[in-house]
């Protein structure tokens, strides 16, 4: 049986460290697992006369995704400390309606890695998606942590990963995660 992941990175920017390090988890997901990479960019600001009027294609897609994997990776960055609102924008997107939240986030694996330019990594942007997972049912594993410091020094100028020894706590953490599922 494989084990089916949704990874999304919540930047937007074209090199970005986070983009990366999720491009970087798909290479070194563990023997009997896939991850599909989705992005937000295509998702709009939350607007309920938007909503009202129909779902967005890009939402209903990422919807479906997720809904259907056996877990979900989120690679978040840390802006001013706390979470990126383009990223909490578009899990808000997947939350609605609110009678979706059992099928696309009830019980789902959920992991979250980030990479940061500060010394701290993204702890605190971690920190900050506990109320949210926990608020749509979602099961974090902590059984791991990633949250890689001074990006600027593991990835390159195309955002892709650089660092071996980071690759390797990956490769780490995603057999954890992989395994707990």
């Amino acid at each position: 049986m494989t084990v089916r992941l949704v990874g999304i990175s919540g930047s937007l920017r074209r090199h970005s460290y986070n983009a990366g390090l999720l491009r970087a988890a798909r290479a070194a997901m563990p023997e009997g697992a896939e991850l599909a990479i989705h992005s937000i960019a295509e998702v709009p600001l939350y607007n309920a006369d938007v909503e009202a009027d129909g779902m967005p294609l890009a939402v209903t897609t990422l919807k479906d995704a997720v809904a259907a994997a056996d877990g979900l990776l989120l690679v978040t960055p840390e802006y001013n400390n706390g979470v990126p609102g383009v990223f909490k924008n578009a899990i808000d997107w997947m939350s609605r309606p609110g009678s979706d939240i059992p099928r696309v986030f009830g019980g789902k694996p959920v992991a979250l890695i980030g990479a940061s330019p500060g010394g701290f990594g993204t702890i605190l942007a971690q920190n900050g998606w506990l109320p949210t997972l926990r608020t749509l049912g979602a099961s974090l594993w902590t059984g791991e942590k990633l949250m890689v410091s001074g990006a600027g020094a593991a990835f390159d100028a195309g955002g892709n990963l650089i660092d071996e020894a980071v690759r390797e706590r990956l490769a780490r953490f995603l057999a954890g995660f992989v395994g707990s599922i």
